[in-house]
């Protein structure tokens, strides 16, 4: 049993840093997605690992609103700038699609655990419990460089996809009065919004006492 939870901790942190540096190399848009959905699936490995299983279906679940999010808003984008995946052919997208962005960005920062929306609720308690497990400096400091490293792909394909001047071609098709693209789109936002606080009601009955020094209760939150 230790052996085997040894071995999956290590090959879940590895799979975390991996993806992680592999997705802030990539300029295929669903290709970073994907590596990031990797990434969380390295996270819910590593929760697994810990014996947090209850946590980990909690990750999978939250993770999934908006991950699914995420893609949907990367599919509009594709569609509108001419079926091309290149993010180095976007930038500037947020003028001809700003719910597009609103709703993208939110499912990035909830991604990224930004404090009361989804992820935060489920990928904090890992990051925090992990913390108050004893399993040495190495595996920490991985899991908080994998934590960094999934802001940094982040904040990258923001601001590669809705800042700075755009470099595509000459025509983009703007998608937002279809309704349904942008139905599904609303929809999913709302419950990335609510389903943290909502699901973490539901699946645990008592609150989760979790006792840390400071800089570590600090630690997510600054990388």
């Amino acid at each position: 049993g230790e052996t085997c939870s040894a071995l999956l901790l290590f090959i879940s942190v590895m799979t975390m840093f991996m993806s992680g540096v592999v997705a802030i190399f990539e300029y295929d848009l669903k290709k970073i997605i994907a590596l990031s959905t990797l990434s969380q699936l390295g996270m819910m490995m590593f929760s697994i690992s810990l014996g947090l299983y209850e946590l980990a279906f909690f990750h999978l679940l939250t993770h999934a609103l908006f991950k699914a999010l995420l893609f949907l808003c990367a599919g509009i984008l594709i569609h509108g700038v001419g079926n091309t995946q290149d993010i180095r052919s976007f930038g500037g997208l947020s003028l001809n699609f700003p719910l597009v962005t609103v709703c993208m960005n939110l499912a990035n920062l909830s991604l990224c655990g930004v404090p009361f929306l989804a992820g935060f609720y489920s990928k904090d308690l890992i990051v925090e419990l992990a913390c108050q497990y004893s399993w040495g400096v190495f595996i920490l400091c991985m899991m908080f460089i994998c934590l960094s490293l999934t802001v940094l792909y982040s904040v990258r394909l923001t601001y590669l996809s809705f800042v700075g001047v755009y470099s595509g071609g000459p025509s983009i098709s703007v998608c937002e009065s279809d309704h349904s693209l942008i139905g599904p789109v609303a929809i999913l936002s709302f419950v990335s919004l609510i389903s943290g606080p909502i699901l973490s009601w539901l699946s645990f009955p008592a609150p989760v006492l979790i006792f840390l020094p400071v800089f570590l209760k600090w630690a997510a939150l600054l990388f």
